[in-house]
């Protein structure tokens, strides 16, 4: 059976507020964990009325203290924003109090627009060959301390933290190839050059100390519920939010709207349905041979699988559905 794990922005659904948002999200990853996924992601993104998970580090400890199995980690944190050294230290602390479980996905865009950019008061004009020199940097904090080293992580040096390499394009799946890391890719919202960039991962790994053979995860959107019309109808809080997105008009996560696809003008559908094609949108049976068309298409390893539901219970059912989908999808898949 393909691997499933859960990537969660924390939605914030209009009529609700961001506390609620994160006691939603630990409540999913307790669900997530009964029903046997393997991870837990939550995202950085900044200046998003709609996505509570900001503080990334922070929320995952939130997260991580009700739970006792399932990984967490960061899916991921956009290391343009940071010193290396705070993010090694964040996530060494979360390692030190949850061993063995913790996974840091390492992204190079900002997570949020040019105003917020500035305010976080980084250099907007850095070269790109400043990531690669930034995540070997941070990997470095993990390892054991050297005799005379002048700087270290504490906590985070000699812990076990699994790094990953996250993109949208061709550029992290070369990198992640380079550096032996695993690779994860957004194509739950960009799903342009997944082809490529699994190909090129593939072809150009090489194995490290980390990871001995290639692992690609591809992120995919899944809505499940009783019926394909239930789902399709619940699937609208997420086209709506993409299309405001897009829009300019960014806000909290829209309740579900009947008619809205039929609305939709023919530029806003075409964005929809380039941005939003590795969707799973259905009932019970559509998911599941859903879930198996696109891993026979894909040959992921694993499936990062994200829900932007606007009822909570909703959401929680949806995962469930999935869970069964999985363990009734053929082998062959």
């Amino acid at each position: 059976m393909i691997t499933l794990s859960v990537l969660d922005l924390s939605p914030i659904p209009e009529g609700s507020d961001a506390g609620q948002a994160l006691r939603n999200s630990a409540d999913l990853a307790r669900h997530a964990e009964q029903l046997g996924y393997n991870r837990f992601w939550m995202a950085e993104h900044h200046n998003m009325p709609g996505i509570a998970s900001a503080a990334t580090a922070v929320a995952l400890a939130h997260v991580a203290h009700g739970t006792s199995r399932i990984r967490i980690g960061a899916g991921g944190v956009m290391l343009p924003n940071h010193a290396p050294l705070l993010v090694a230290e964040q996530f060494g602390t979360l390692a030190a109090l949850h061993p063995g479980r913790i996974d840091l996905g390492l992204g190079r865009a900002p997570g949020t627009d040019g105003h917020a950019a500035q305010a976080m008061r980084r250099n907007l004009h850095a070269d790109v060959d400043y990531f690669p020199r930034d995540v070997m940097e941070l990997l470095a904090y993990f390892e054991p301390v050297q005799p005379g080293q002048a700087v270290q992580a504490v906590p985070g040096a000699g812990l076990a933290v699994e790094a990953w390499i996250l993109g949208s394009s061709t550029y992290g799946a070369q990198l992640a190839a380079m550096m032996g890391l695993p690779y994860a890719f957004a194509s739950h919202f960009a799903p342009t050059q997944m082809r490529d960039a699994v190909e090129i991962y593939r072809a150009r790994f090489r194995p490290s100390a980390r990871l001995a053979a290639p692992h690609v995860m591809l992120g995919v959107n899944v809505v499940a519920a009783a019926t394909d019309a239930e789902a399709r109808f619940l699937y609208t809080s997420l086209q709506q939010a993409f299309v405001n997105l897009r829009t300019g008009r960014a806000g909290k996560l829209p309740a579900p709207m009947e008619g809205f696809a039929e609305r939709l003008d023919p530029r806003a559908q075409a964005m929809l349905d380039n941005a939003l094609s590795c969707s799973i949108v259905g009932g019970p049976e559509t998911v599941r041979r859903g879930l198996a068309d696109f891993v026979a298409r894909t040959g992921a390893d694993e499936l990062m699988v994200t829900a932007q539901i606007h009822d909570h219970a909703a959401r929680l059912r949806s995962f469930g559905i999935l869970a069964e989908a999985r363990a009734a999808a053929p082998v062959a898949a």
